[in-house]
């Protein structure tokens, strides 16, 4: 399988260089494929070749950031005639075009990204607006949560996620996430479920430093359609990992007569790069039926030496009144680049409705 660097490759190159042919006045495409791949190009990693993309095409651009950005736009115009790029990873660097030269020109790049965005996601691009502008950008994306297109709808909810992955963080909206609450108000009933899920992320970022107003936002919009449900259900999913008390109640998740039993670690050492494998008996002792969130728990050990743990969800259902169920599970230790494991004693805990009920040990060899 081919890194994600590769999609920077001499043919991608090729065709983006014969549509600026067509777009750029005067445009060298042989002086643009020699700054291209220069010497540093090979040991590059996506992100660099992603911003290194970006700095080569501003040479071939207009230096007047406006005349920059209709050159942009004439380019995805192009692309779109040829039916290509669309969505596509590759062309993000569009987007970083904006980020990178427009942060001064606060107008021209509102109306470049809601562009730009219906072609490649600007949600990273918009992260820097906001630091510097504040308010003023989020009451712009307040606005865009009202826009036609279902992809700027998406971009106003994606893009002001207060910890969204592989960006920078917005420290102010970590610290209050309020001018938030208006754009995620007019999202929830959004027709596209693409929207909808952005909506559920970003109030799953809210509820890792205000569970509180999640936890209100989750009463108040519960009942309101299926679709909404989905959304408040996937945005609180970090706190019913957590056995939030508060939210366990809200989805009737209660662990009261609901036992586990004979648990069993068939892999009490297990090697990196095998699998734990486990067993156990869940056992609905409640003379009615029960909804039962049923999770896992995997005590890693740290660098330092310390234990944390990590949650894996194993169903959500009803279990019937005295009703005795046997689960077989495996969990990978196979080595992957977001994990490092470390020899020494760990941990395995089955969690019902957000109440651990049994914990054992077992042990990673390398």
């Amino acid at each position: 399988m081919s890194a994600i660097k590769d999609i920077y490759s001499p043919a991608f190159y090729d065709r983006f260089a014969g549509v600026l042919e067509q777009t750029l006045p005067d445009f060298n495409k042989e002086e643009f494929i020699r700054q291209i791949f220069t010497e540093a190009f090979t040991t590059m990693e996506w992100k660099q070749r992603m911003q290194h993309t970006t700095t080569v095409f501003h040479v071939f651009l207009p230096k007047d950031f406006p005349k920059a950005v209709k050159g942009i736009e004439n380019v995805i115009t192009q692309l779109r005639k040829e039916h290509t790029g669309e969505d596509n990873l590759a062309y993000i660097f569009l987007a970083d075009y904006i980020g990178t030269y427009g942060l001064d020109d606060f107008e021209t790049s509102v109306q470049a990204l809601e562009f730009v965005t219906q072609f490649i996601s600007c949600e990273f691009a918009v992260r820097p607006f906001i630091l510097k502008y504040g308010n003023r950008m989020i009451d712009q994306m307040v606005l865009w949560s009202k826009h036609e297109s279902y992809k700027v709808r998406r971009f106003s909810s994606e893009g002001s996620r207060p910890r969204l992955p592989w960006a920078m963080a917005i420290p102010a909206l970590k610290k209050d996430p309020s001018p938030l609450l208006p754009l995620l108000e007019n999202l929830k009933n959004d027709p596209s479920e693409f929207v909808r899920r952005s909506v559920a992320n970003n109030l799953n970022d809210i509820a890792k430093d205000h569970p509180d107003i999640v936890l209100s936002i989750a009463k108040k919009w519960r009942g309101s359609s299926k679709e909404t449900d989905a959304i408040i259900k996937h945005g609180s999913r970090t706190l019913l990992k957590q056995g939030h008390a508060e939210i366990l109640e809200v989805y009737g998740l209660d662990g009261k007569n609901i036992s586990v039993t004979n648990l069993e670690i068939a892999t009490r050492q297990v090697k990196i790069g095998d699998s734990l494998e486990f067993s156990f008996t869940i056992t609905n002792a409640n003379d009615s039926k029960r909804m039962v969130r049923l999770e896992y728990g995997i005590y890693y050990m740290k660098s330092k030496g310390h234990l944390a743990r990590k949650v894996f969800k194993i169903s959500e259902k009803e279990y019937e009144a005295g009703v005795k169920i046997n689960v077989s599970r495996k969990q990978s230790f196979k080595l992957i680049t977001t994990r490092t494991f470390y020899p020494g004693l760990h941990q395995l805990s089955i969690i019902v409705n957000g109440d651990e009920k049994v914990i054992d040990n077992f042990e990673i060899i390398s």
